[in-house]
């Protein structure tokens, strides 16, 4: 067997925020996963009512419980300014590759060279500030109990495909 065996081969959901899509950047930052080797296994154009981001942020993320409802109420007003595109991605060791990619939550702590970091620019005191939500482009499972939790919120399982991608031909 080989040193990287099938159990570091993970599944990581993301979503496009709405700025993401409305500033068009999702095919860029997408060809940042690509080119690391992850694979799209799913994916697809939504606009989730609030329900289904209450589920995704308290639920899951607990975001009133750990940073209060004024904050997970301006999260939800900016996931509703229009459609996200969500994916599920999958890789070795995927969670922790794409947490990386995409940088810190806030995009003014976000090394250069990362999503944020690259393409956003907000600090959460202008945001807090402003009484705003922050537009930070992407979402990403923080850790893989995470995304075992939000893949399927998000994509029934014959929405996800399984398939070699041709890099995969050559690895195993």
């Amino acid at each position: 067997m080989s040193e990287h065996s099938e159990s570091t081969v993970q599944k990581t959901l993301i979503l496009f925020k709405p700025d993401a899509v409305q500033r068009g950047l999702v095919g860029e930052i997408l060809t940042r996963f690509e080119r690391v080797g992850l694979k799209i296994i799913g994916t697809k154009m939504i606009a989730p009512d609030r329900e289904h981001y209450y589920k995704h942020y308290e639920e899951i993320g607990q975001v009133i419980t750990r940073r209060g409802e004024a904050t997970f109420n301006n999260v939800l007003d900016t996931m509703n300014e229009g459609p996200v595109i969500a994916m599920v991605l999958e890789g070795v060791e995927a969670v922790e590759l794409v947490r990386k990619l995409v940088g810190s939550t806030e995009p003014k702590s976000s090394a250069p060279g990362t999503i944020r970091g690259d393409f956003s620019h907000m600090s959460y005191s202008y945001a807090d500030g402003a009484d705003k939500g922050i537009p930070n482009l992407i979402h990403a499972s923080g850790d893989l109990a995470d995304a075992e939790k939000e893949i399927p919120h998000w994509f029934p399982a014959e929405e996800l495909y399984d398939y070699s991608a041709l890099n995969e031909k050559f690895t195993r």
